[in-house]
């Protein structure tokens, strides 16, 4: 893949002399995979993939659901509802882990059934259940990479705040779009218990920035270059304060070391901090089950 067919066919060129290998042609299907190039850009899905994960739970031809899991659902450890089977819940849960690799929307839901691998219960494998009606109905969905003279790295950074329920640790998320889709995303529940939004909501802008870093570095060696921060947005107002100066020590003081980080970012103007609206906050799809409305928004 590439965008010029010259450069293309001398590395091509190059790489058959030295090593023995085929050309196979276009890219359009590796791994679960499929890639469809045309001249608009570059299609990347997994529908093959998801269509026999759907025939092997038996539920190809299921009711469809817009949201991936209901806002109002809330999981735990301390279950009542009964055991489940857990090797069959960690096959299905390991396969859909697999199809978030083209399925950003997927994540957080995912990501919160992930957490209960060791011993699921009936309503763990309910709200897997429920994952598999939402990627029934949205089974051809994928990232469309469009042509574009200009790329841009945008990012959007969030967390809610002592949404687990069983430790009321916080989940960060944030994804990065270059041109006409995502190439990166996380959600993931912090490592350790934040005692107010802007302390969570920092700890989730300090992990995008470490990975803004990596992938400014990496764009760099593709040619790319970067005369400006890259801008992380983000929906607080006071976590948005820390990073620019340690103010309000007297709250903060407590917060680990690592993730001032972003600081010594900002500061040298690999990084700047805007706020955004969190009714623009694409970031909020990945920390917490949204109502449909807002959902389909995103």
């Amino acid at each position: 893949m590439g965008s010029s067919v010259e450069m293309l066919s001398e590395f091509k060129e190059k790489m058959l002399r030295t090593f023995e290998m085929t050309d196979l042609g276009c890219l359009r299907y590796f791994l679960g995979l499929e890639v469809v190039q045309s001249n608009e850009g570059l299609f990347v899905s997994q529908q093959k993939y998801a269509e026999d994960l759907l025939k092997k739970t038996g539920m190809l031809n299921c009711r469809k659901f817009s949201t991936p899991m209901n806002a109002n659902d809330k999981l735990s450890l301390e279950d009542s509802s009964g055991k489940t089977d857990p090797v069959r819940y960690r096959k299905v849960v390991g396969s859909l882990l697999y199809r978030t690799h083209t399925r950003p929307d997927l994540v957080f839901a995912v990501g919160i059934v992930s957490r209960f691998m060791q011993s699921p219960s009936l309503h763990h494998f309910g709200t897997v259940k429920r994952i598999l009606h939402y990627v029934a109905g949205t089974i051809g969905h994928g990232l469309m990479y469009t042509n574009s003279e200009e790329l841009k790295l945008c990012v959007f950074t969030d967390s809610d705040w002592g949404g687990a329920t069983d430790d009321r640790r916080s989940t960060s998320g944030w994804c990065f779009s270059l041109g006409s889709a995502a190439v990166a995303w996380s959600s993931k529940k912090q490592l350790i218990t934040a005692l107010s939004s802007t302390e969570a909501e920092y700890i989730a802008a300090t992990s995008a920035a470490c990975e803004a870093v990596w992938l400014r570095r990496l764009l760099s060696d593709f040619g790319m270059k970067f005369t400006e921060p890259t801008v992380i947005q983000c929906d607080n107002k006071s976590a948005i304060l820390i990073t620019q100066n340690p103010t309000m020590h007297g709250r903060t003081k407590h917060i680990d070391t690592r993730f001032h980080f972003i600081r010594d970012l900002v500061c040298n103007g690999e990084i700047s901090v805007v706020y955004c609206s969190t009714n623009e906050q694409v970031a909020d799809i990945f920390t917490k089950a949204l109502p449909s409305c807002k959902f389909e928004y995103f």
